[in-house]
This record gives C-alpha cells, structure tokens and sequence, in this order.
C-alpha cells in the first residue's frame, strides 16, 4: 500500500530528488505547498534541529507522514560560517551570487590550505507531529572553497565548492555524478536504508 508523506519544502528540485528515490519504494511525495501549508519559523540552532522543527510542523498541520531537509555550508576558516544562515548569508534570502561573493570576500587573505569546507544535509522523518521517535540523519561532503566561481551547474555555492578528490568544482560535476556523491545523495541514501528496515510496513 501506498504511503504518502509530505515534504516540508517548496522545492521542486528537491521533490523530483526525492521522488525519484521514494516513489519506487511505494511512498507517494507531495509538496506542502500543494496542501496551502506554510513554513515555520526555523529558529533552530543546527540543521538538524531546523530539519525537526519543519517536518514536525507540516505533520501537525497535514496529519500525514511528513520529511524535511535542512543544508548548508560549513566553512572552517570562518568558525563553521555560513552554517545554517547558508542561503541567506548575505542579507537576502536564496541571492545565491551576493552570498558566493560575501564568501570570497571574506576568505580573501585565507591560502589554499586553509580554506577546507563541507555541505551538510539533515533530513528527518515524522510519523506525526508528535512523533517520539523522528528518523532522522546528518551527511555531510567534503571540499573546500575556491577563488573564482567555476561551473554553471547546480546552485548555491556549488561553483565555489571544490570537490575533495576531483579536480573540480561542485557547479562542474555532472548532475549524474552530483546525485550519487553529494550531501544530499547521501543523507537520502541513509534515509532510505533506514525506511526500508525500520518503518516501512
């Protein structure tokens, strides 16, 4: 039987990603935005805590199974910075080249070396609004930041990203390769196990 569980998001990138993995798996996803539910206040202190408070809140005003995501980017010579002010580290929520070049302005005297960054992707997973137990799961994808934007492809920081191991940046890679290597890719990997042998029944 077919289970359908709400994604707290209004993304539709992020549906097609999700969709693609949990459909085969017999859940059906829609977007929030289709039931008129809004977003809660993400006052969270970690994307995980931020993932909890918006899955909880479009399972308590759906009544259905409902998932959440929550990323960012970590930066080390900057104390962990943007974290989960990522997408709106600039001021403006989703400007995408004000925050790339607040970014390079503010590692602008910071060598190669010491410029290691990571994504990181929190997902949980709620029953219900109340649900004790959420699934929930943390991955993460190492690189570090360039000094030019490189790549037009994915979005966010990705043309900043260098990717540890490939002679690339995030905006460069494949959109094939990105989905089977990234933060994301892997938190839905995780989740997915998760599903398969605890709560799917």
């Amino acid at each position: 039987m077919e289970k359908t569980i709400v994604l707290a998001s209004g993304n539709e990138g992020k549906a097609r990603e999700f969709r693609s993995i949990l459909e085969p798996l017999g859940f059906k996803i829609i977007l929030r935005k289709e039931l008129g539910i809004d977003s809660p206040v993400e006052d969270g202190k970690s994307f995980l805590e931020n993932a909890i408070i918006k899955a909880r809140y479009a399972s308590l005003k759906s009544n259905m199974w409902a998932l959440a995501d929550d990323s960012g980017l970590a930066v080390d010579a900057l104390n962990g910075a943007p974290g989960i002010y990522s997408a709106r580290f600039a001021g403006e929520h989703g400007d995408d080249k004000a925050n790339n070049q607040k970014l390079l302005e503010l590692l602008k005297d910071v060598p190669a070396q010491k410029r290691t960054a990571r994504y990181y992707c929190a997902l949980c997973l709620v029953r219900h609004g109340d649900d004790p137990v959420p699934l929930t799961v943390v991955s993460s994808w190492e690189g570090s930041i360039g000094f030019k934007e490189l790549g037009s492809g994915g979005f966010g920081y990705d043309p900043l990203f260098q990717v540890t191991g490939r002679n690339c940046t995030a905006a460069q890679l494949p959109p094939q390769i990105k989905n089977l290597i990234s933060h994301r890719a892997r938190a839905i990997q995780a989740l997915t196990y998760k599903l398969k042998y605890n709560l799917h029944d």
